[in-house]
């Protein structure tokens, strides 16, 4: 059991260490994108490798876990957590990426207007992805449902950017190209908030074994 502990302690250490990583990627991409900065933009693509590097490792982890102790209730509940908040941290480097490639194409490219509402997004989605992972460290589950609250702050304002952006391209078509691909940051950022919110779900579940899938339990009232 002492072994048991040290090993699953491992994995959740590793299993920071890679939200580490991705929390970083998704502010560099998005500050590469306000300063036009080409740098900071390929050091998210780069580092995109050894996400996936530690996303391999935690599930060998994982598995050697299961196999060699076959952990029961509250212990399988994390280990098969861990490896779902696993997935979807490699997920939310993935949308990083995204961002930084198109932050790349824009930075040779004049502003279609000052960036305000993206920067607001990607701050709160990171926000929310910070306080995803302190709910599963802390098995805090008030945390973890007050992250699944604010997704629809972020969820709110994707719509806001596009219909500006619409209105934007019906003006000037020529922008078409880069307004284009602000839609698509816009809908990265909406997605790592949806990822963010997915693990704090894993860690309401971790914490209290109920599910907290699609902001609904007897116990939350939204």
């Amino acid at each position: 059991m002492i072994k048991f502990k040290q090993d699953l302690e491992k994995m959740k250490q590793k299993l920071l260490d890679m939200a580490s990583v991705v929390e970083d990627m998704v502010g560099k991409s998005v500050k590469s994108l306000k300063d036009k900065n080409m740098i900071l933009s390929q050091e998210v693509v780069n580092a995109d490798e050894k996400v996936n590097k530690m996303e391999i490792e935690i599930d060998n982890m994982a598995i050697r876990i299961l196999a060699l102790y076959q952990p029961e209730a509250a212990d399988l509940r994390t280990v098969t957590m861990i490896m779902n908040i696993n997935r979807e941290l490699e997920r939310i480097g993935d949308h990083a990426v995204s961002i930084a490639e198109m932050a790349i194409f824009l930075s040779e490219r004049a502003e279609i207007k000052p960036l305000i509402d993206i920067p607001r997004m990607a701050e709160k989605a990171v926000e929310m992805l910070k306080e995803s992972l302190d709910a599963f460290v802390n098995q805090n589950s008030t945390l973890a449902v007050e992250v699944c609250k604010k997704d629809d702050e972020v969820d709110n304002l994707e719509p806001q950017i596009v219909r500006e952006l619409i209105t934007f391209i019906m003006a000037e078509p020529g922008i078409i190209d880069r307004a284009l691909r602000y839609i698509y940051i816009a809908r990265h950022l909406e997605r790592v908030a949806d990822l963010a919110t997915n693990i704090a779900e894993d860690a309401y579940y971790i914490t209290t074994g109920k599910v907290l899938k699609h902001h609904h339990t007897s116990e939350v009232n939204y």
